[in-house]
């Protein structure tokens, strides 16, 4: 087997992935970009594997390594796409700029000593230790 065809492929297959990384918006067309990398890395350790005709199979070993590491990767990560989807309403990676939340803080001299709750079953006693615990 020629070592050429498994490599132009490879070659292919991460150069899709790559413009996939630096042009798409959407974060889950991104974490697919970063498979497609990720696959094209696997293709290589294989055919080298087969090419060098290793007895340790060393190559098919690191393959396994890394669809483990990219099954995990793509498993946060699509927790994490998911989440922010949720709070912001969007997966676009350009506007997601910034970790913090675009409220703002409320100032420490602003802070009521009677704690607000939703829950109508909360006695006095569990208001006045919560307004403790935030004043301490």
């Amino acid at each position: 087997m020629h070592l050429a065809y498994p490599a132009v492929l490879a070659v292919l297959l991460f150069c899709v992935g790559l413009y996939g990384v630096l042009a798409r918006r959407n974060a889950i067309l991104v974490l697919m970009s970063v498979e497609l990398m990720l696959n094209a890395v696997n293709l290589n350790l294989v055919a080298f594997d087969v090419w060098l005709r290793d007895t340790l199979h060393a190559g098919q070993a690191l393959t396994l390594f890394t669809i483990t590491i990219a099954a995990a990767e793509i498993g946060i990560g699509l927790a994490i796409v998911l989440l922010v989807y949720r709070n912001r309403g969007t997966s676009d990676v350009d506007k997601l700029t910034d970790l913090a939340d675009t409220g703002t803080l409320p100032d420490a001299g602003s802070a009521s000593i009677a704690p607000t709750t939703d829950n109508p079953a909360d006695t006095a006693a569990e208001q006045a230790l919560r307004a403790r615990e935030q004043t301490a």
